[in-house]
């Protein structure tokens, strides 16, 4: 097949999406909403970004159950609404789109965050070996997770239904040209689909079959709320973020994207390597261009979107080879204008690692651009 031709920097079409190029802003949490409510600075920050051709939100809890960390926003109350319409006016009116990620921590959470104090929920009661972040008078502090409960069989329809309604939100209601339903990095979703997490030995465990079983109801029922072309999903294949593993990934996922490849998503998103980490795992290989050969196998026909410590040069690659859209993370985070600096071939600003989570407008809306 011969390398295409189009670039980061030329319109697309992605689902029910007209983009205005193929840099997408992958999503980052900040912690920034106290109280879990979207605010005028959230607002202020994506409009900064809006340049790219789309933004997607930060993980965003469609249910208090679903939170994990502090001051993280929500999708599941009026006034979390209310919030998020400030930041989705102000990407459109910089001439942006935004997606909003819908998301369920499942075991990385803790029992502060719970409603009434409760343990997190997981497919099995098994321990994350990880941390999550509370804040205490200002200040970020990494704790262990608390121990989850097993989800029973009969809880799941409400889950899902959390989903929907958190879907109907953002795009009814909130302004969102769609939503990414985050099924990676070793969230809810993932947990079920990955054997180190889910020992379940009912219709949602066991074979890969039942392990991807609620990932695809969850995405059968947001595609029929809110219409498959406004619609993505995020896989971490290999990742170990937040515990994640499984023993033996590739039949796994691309069992999941050729059942993905029937619902007409908008797009596939595929974090390569560790989140935020290496591209390239030694014990962990995998093979990402048979992964998306399987989903067109299939009929698959959603943009296909890779992720994961991407340059300029990287990104131009892979979309001459089989991607359609690239996602970058942290460069986005000194750089509001990044599709400008890669443009025109312009150093890119280090960001303050020390204002990543929690805080204000310090190291949040406050990087410089190129004309000041």
């Amino acid at each position: 097949m011969p390398h295409r031709t189009f670039t980061l920097f030329d319109s697309v079409q992605v689902g029910d999406m007209a983009l205005a190029n193929r840099i997408v802003m992958a999503p980052l949490t900040r912690n920034r909403a106290p109280h879990a409510l979207p605010n005028a600075l959230m607002a202020e920050y994506y409009g900064q970004r809006a340049s790219a051709g789309l933004l997607i939100s930060e993980a965003t809890a469609i249910s208090q159950q679903g939170q994990g960390y502090a001051d993280v926003p929500g999708l599941y109350a009026e006034e979390q609404v209310e919030g998020w319409k400030q930041v989705t006016q102000a990407v459109h009116k910089a001439g942006g789109k935004i997606v909003c990620q819908l998301w369920h921590v499942g075991r990385v959470s803790h029992t502060s965050l719970q409603p009434h104090g409760g343990q997190p929920v997981a497919p099995s009661a098994v321990v994350a070996k990880t941390k999550t972040v509370l804040i205490h008078n200002g200040v970020p502090e990494f704790v262990n997770t608390s121990e989850p409960r097993a989800l029973q069989a009969y809880e799941l329809p409400d889950i899902v239904h959390a989903y929907v309604a958190a879907a109907r939100n953002a795009v009814h209601t909130a302004g969102f040209d769609g939503v990414e339903i985050h099924a990676a990095n070793g969230y809810l979703l993932d947990q079920f689909l990955k054997a180190g997490s889910n020992q379940r030995r009912d219709d949602f465990g066991g074979s890969i079959e039942n392990r991807a079983r609620f990932v695809l109801e969850v995405v059968r029922a947001v595609t029929d709320a809110v219409g498959a072309g406004k619609v993505g999903i995020r896989l971490s294949p290999v990742t170990p973020a937040n515990d994640a593993f499984d023993p033996d990934p590739q039949p796994l996922f691309d069992y999941l994207v050729r059942e993905l490849a029937a619902f007409n998503l908008a797009y596939v998103h595929i974090i390569e390597g560790a989140t935020g980490g290496e591209r390239e795992l030694a014990d962990r290989p995998f093979d990402y261009t048979g992964l998306r050969r399987a989903y067109r196998a299939a009929a698959g026909k959603g943009a296909w979107m890779v992720n994961n410590g991407l340059n300029k040069d990287l990104a131009q690659a892979a979309l001459a080879a089989d991607a359609d859209l690239v996602a970058f993370g942290r460069p986005f985070i000194g750089n509001p204008d990044l599709v400008e600096r890669l443009r025109k071939g312009k150093p890119l600003a280090e960001s303050d690692r020390t204002t990543w989570y929690g805080g204000g407008a310090k190291g949040y809306t406050d990087y410089p651009t190129l004309k000041g």
